[in-house]
């Protein structure tokens, strides 16, 4: 696993105002998780814990991205009723790329996409942020269920 060495983030909430551009860092040395769930800053995600994204699936990693673009769709697609949410998170222990994108769809880890097996902290959230457009959330919606129903995007956890 690759450890990267990141510079304490201090709890904060940040502002973003336009849409997400892909594949572009949000800020040099900060990670992001989207999510539906009621976090709050000192919480930790843990594995472990019902799959954001897949019904009645414990997952074995937390995944977490340095471009606000994977977050977004991270808080859009997340499963459960609340509100998607970001939050700017610090690793406990060692990330590794996520091989779900690396290996499979975005080789090079354009997405700078990871998952850990040990906890991440929430140390603030990004508020403001602004979601895809409805028509992009839709054709994602429906290419991942298309996924699903074909096996395609079955999750290396």
């Amino acid at each position: 696993m690759q450890r990267l060495s990141l510079p304490p983030t201090p709890a904060r909430r940040t502002r973003v105002p336009t849409e997400p551009a892909p594949f572009e860092v949000h800020e040099p040395g900060v990670l992001l998780q989207g999510t539906k769930a009621d976090l709050t800053v000192g919480d930790l995600l843990e594995p472990g814990r019902r799959s954001n994204f897949v019904e009645g699936r414990t997952t074995n990693h937390i995944y977490v991205t340095a471009t606000l673009d994977a977050a977004t769709w991270g808080a859009e697609l997340a499963n459960g009723d609340g509100r998607g949410r970001i939050f700017i998170v610090e690793p406990t222990g060692a990330l590794e790329d996520d091989p779900n994108l690396t290996d499979k769809r975005f080789p090079g880890n354009p997405t700078r996409s990871y998952r850990t097996r040990d906890p991440v902290r929430v140390v603030g959230e990004i508020v403001d942020w602004v979601g895809h457009a409805p028509e992009k959330l839709k054709a994602m919606r429906e290419r991942l269920d298309e996924g699903r129903r074909t096996g395609e995007h079955e999750i290396d956890d």
